[in-house]
């Protein structure tokens, strides 16, 4: 099984969470737009099995802000490629509760996906904190925390959504579902 991503640091976390290294593939996949990370997962682990022909898994990330109805979910990597983190930071001003989500998506067989979903509540910070991580995280601060995840090592960091998904996609392996991985 691959894992199919171009991002050098979400390669990184998932080694990091499962303690091995994985083989990964980077493709140029085409990206269906949604809000959705669960549409935009599926369509890229369906893409990415038929460029492969081999059972594969893919992640999508998502911010949803409760201000914004869910804006801008999957779609938050075009927005910050736009818009400086600082003026999203003021977008939510009003109400700055938001919810992170990981969708990783598995396809084995070319026409079957499932899908893996981790979630964290939190809230946006008035503005951009933090060296470490990368995309949207030193916005965004788990409930509980006063640190944005960008202010927190890596141990720390990967015991939030990405975590929450790729252990249940272990569960899911380890009742004999689709092809054998070793984690």
């Amino acid at each position: 099984m691959y894992f199919v991503t171009s991002n050098d640091n979400k390669i990184k976390e998932y080694q990091e969470i499962l303690g091995i290294k994985l083989e990964r593939i980077n493709l140029d996949l085409p990206e269906s737009q949604g809000v959705e990370t669960e549409d935009v997962g599926r369509e890229k682990a369906l893409a990415a099995y038929k460029a492969l022909e081999h059972p594969v898994f893919v992640e999508d990330t998502g911010l949803f802000f409760d201000d914004l109805n869910g804006f801008p979910g999957a779609l938050i990597k075009h927005l910050i490629d736009r818009v400086p983190l600082e003026k999203i930071c003021k977008l939510v001003e009003n109400d700055k509760k938001a919810t992170a989500t990981v969708c990783l998506a598995y396809c084995f067989n070319g026409k079957d996906v499932k899908l893996f979903i981790g979630e964290t509540k939190g809230t946006i910070a008035d503005s951009p904190r933090g060296k470490n991580g990368f995309g949207w995280d030193s916005i965004f601060i788990p409930d509980g925390k006063n640190k944005t995840f960008a202010e927190m090592e890596a141990e720390e960091k990967n015991q939030y959504m990405r975590k929450e998904a790729v252990y249940k996609f272990k569960e899911y392996l380890a009742l004999g579902n689709g092809a054998k991985i070793d984690f």
